[in-house]
């Protein structure tokens, strides 16, 4: 059953997946099904809770995280992100990306310029399937980190578990003629792991906007998956107050979903690809030692894409002669060019 989540304006809904990860019957996956819909209709954001997810998975996958950005930079900088924007993969050390909000900066190099005059002051190791050739994982040397390529891709493919479930789920709640109609679009070999550091970083240094943890943006895909540590930080717009923004406060073992770019235009805007961002954390012990430095934080983001030649075309129960397509048919691909050419 859904709920809300108390001390945020609009707050971000909570859906019980248990009829899923149970295989409940099919009134109960109906409603369940409903229920994320109308979370992403509305909000764009949800807590996901009583997945298929086992707690024990989750804090070995944080542990891994912590130690591996715990080793030397020059152990790190074994697995670069290769130059360039064409692949997504490796360690990118602080400064090196840059998030933005849209792609409708296009071309213009002289706003990007600007756009990147202020740091994003995290460190990233992404992650892919090892079988997805034109996304070339970049593997720290095993005896760096003995067990961590293991465990990761692991990992990667039981996050596409959960995520082929939500798929399945929002094609039943949009009236969608197959159940897996987007599992079918989504091969999982084109998703993205990314194991995410924001340094402790002087307070004023963001009050002040001289640094960033990470700007207003939205996602490039399909649906994010996205695990938390408990420090706090990540806000979500609120769409019925434009500018403003709401804490997506840490639960312990919830997933926090929402809705990609592509999926907003696969729906006809009926699901919403909310801007959401990183700040300062809002607990009263954000802030450590005499210089207000910071808490730093972990999170694991999961990007669901679908294969890189699928088309992204309005999907026929969100079609009417009331409400046309809004958007031209593009391929992922192609998407993906225009918004990876800003980030790097």
């Amino acid at each position: 059953m859904s709920s809300t989540h108390n001390g945020s304006p609009k707050q971000i809904p909570t859906v019980d997946f248990s009829s899923w990860t149970n295989n409940s019957d099919e009134t109960s996956r109906m409603h369940t099904a409903k229920e994320l819909v109308e979370a992403c209709r509305s909000v764009g954001f949800v807590y996901v809770v009583n997945h298929s997810l086992p707690e024990t998975i989750l804090d070995e996958a944080f542990q891994w995280v912590k130690s591996v950005f715990e080793l030397p930079t020059e152990v790190k900088m074994k697995a670069p992100h290769p130059e360039g924007w064409t692949i997504h993969r490796g360690y990118s050390w602080p400064g090196l990306e840059k998030v933005s909000q849209t792609m409708s900066l296009g071309d213009d190099e002289e706003a990007n310029q600007k756009l990147r005059e202020v740091k994003d002051v995290k460190e990233v190791y992404d992650i892919g399937s090892d079988e997805n050739t034109e996304q070339p994982n970049q593997w720290l040397p095993d005896e760096a980190l003995p067990g961590f390529r293991t465990f990761m891709l692991k990992f990667y493919w039981e996050c596409w578990k959960v995520g082929k479930d939500l798929l399945r789920a929002l094609a039943i709640g949009l009236d969608l003629e197959d159940e897996a109609y987007l599992v079918k679009k989504h091969s999982g070999h084109n998703n993205q792991l990314r194991l995410l550091h924001y340094l402790p970083v002087p307070a004023e240094d963001l009050e002040r906007e001289r640094a960033a943890r990470c700007p207003a943006h939205t996602d490039w895909s399909s649906l994010t998956m996205l695990f938390q540590d408990d420090c706090g930080g990540l806000e979500v717009e609120d769409v019925s107050n434009p500018g403003t923004f709401m804490p997506a406060t840490p639960i312990k073992n919830a997933i926090v979903m929402n809705v990609g770019d592509l999926l907003q235009m696969w729906s006809n805007d009926r699901l919403r690809s909310t801007n959401h961002r990183v700040r300062t954390p809002p607990l009263a012990d954000r802030y450590e030692g005499p210089n207000r430095m910071t808490r730093e934080r972990y999170s694991v983001p999961y990007f669901i894409s679908p294969d890189s030649t699928s088309l992204i075309k309005c999907f026929p129960s969100c079609l009417s002669e009331e409400e046309p397509a809004r958007y031209k048919p593009i391929t992922q691909a192609e998407y993906n060019k225009l918004r990876a050419s800003m980030m790097y």
